[in-house]
């Protein structure tokens, strides 16, 4: 942090998990730069001490950037950005359009991507900052009937991954946050976008009962909004018990996340044993020139 009262900069405030943390960092003083497509959705957070920008991910870069510099000298420091902002395109692969798919990416991944690209140089030059983005339980598993949404969030968790390391010697801390269900108006808002088409083939396959769950499970999901808030604003400024323990390369939510994440590993090492000497047998032979490893988990491949 640059000060005891951090600032923070939030996509997607009108409503979920970015309006949550939101009015929870008003309530402990802090200072928020809360932003939307239309201000007019978040007049609450202006009246309860937020400063209020607009600003669409999905705008061009140059326009991005103009926001975020407006937003940097509201009080000359950006401490906390959170990528909030996320929908959901439900519909079968062949279900769902080039252009559906396409602004799915756009705000998911490409707008998160220049959200952060524009509040990098202040949280460079400051030589701190946190770079929280938005993952999901649908980081770790795909389904039937949410593909693009999938590919998105396994985007934005592989991103976060990989701006840890980049920006861990400049001071700056990303994490990637992974909720599971959580009860907001996630599933029913204009956070839910349905294809376009609808192929009946479809409807008595998996594809069908993804989207009879979806359409019932409002209203009923486990997680708790607040209660999430609270961990991510704790986790976030290293307040509590909770800040105690630092800021993980990925923060968790939600016991249907976690178990969906302790199945799909549990699966994965199955998967791995398997076929363990079928994947060894594609090496080169013993005593041939092999892949230098680099820190971590890369390899440089040696052509």
């Amino acid at each position: 942090m640059t000060s005891e009262t951090p600032v923070w900069l939030i996509t997607a405030t009108s409503n979920g998990f970015g309006k949550g943390i939101a009015e929870l960092a008003l309530a402990r003083g802090h200072r928020v730069i809360a932003t939307a497509r239309n201000t007019a959705k978040i007049a609450g957070l202006k009246e309860s001490g937020a400063s209020t920008l607009a600003l669409d991910v999905t705008w061009p870069l140059p326009q991005i950037k103009e926001t975020v510099k407006e937003a940097q000298k509201i009080h000359g420091s950006i401490d906390i950005l959170v990528n909030a902002a996320g929908y959901i395109l439900e519909g079968a692969v062949e279900e769902t359009s080039p252009e559906e798919t396409l602004a799915t990416f756009n705000t998911n991944v490409l707008g998160m991507l220049n959200v952060t690209r524009a509040v990098l140089p202040y949280m460079r030059a400051q030589r701190s900052g946190v770079m929280a983005i938005f993952g999901s339980l649908g980081s770790w598993t795909g389904g039937a009937g949410f593909a693009n949404y999938a590919a998105t969030k396994w985007s934005c968790s592989a991103i976060a991954e990989s701006l840890r390391p980049e920006l861990e010697g400049l001071g700056i801390t990303a994490t990637v946050i992974e909720p599971g269900y959580f009860r907001s108006n996630f599933l029913s808002s204009d956070a839910k976008v349905k294809s376009e088409v609808e192929i009946q083939d479809y409807t008595d396959t998996a594809t069908g009962e993804v989207r009879r769950l979806l359409a019932q499970v409002g209203g009923n999901q486990p997680g708790d909004v607040k209660k999430g808030c609270e961990v991510i604003v704790d986790v976030l400024t290293g307040s509590g018990e909770t800040g105690k323990k630092g800021i993980p390369p990925r923060l968790v939510l939600g016991s249907d996340c976690q178990e969906t994440i302790r199945e799909k590993c549990r699966a994965t090492l199955a998967l791995l044993d398997e076929w363990k000497d079928i994947s060894y047998s594609t090496d080169y032979a013993k005593g041939q020139r092999v892949p230098e490893r680099c820190p971590g988990t890369v390899f440089i491949i040696l052509q």
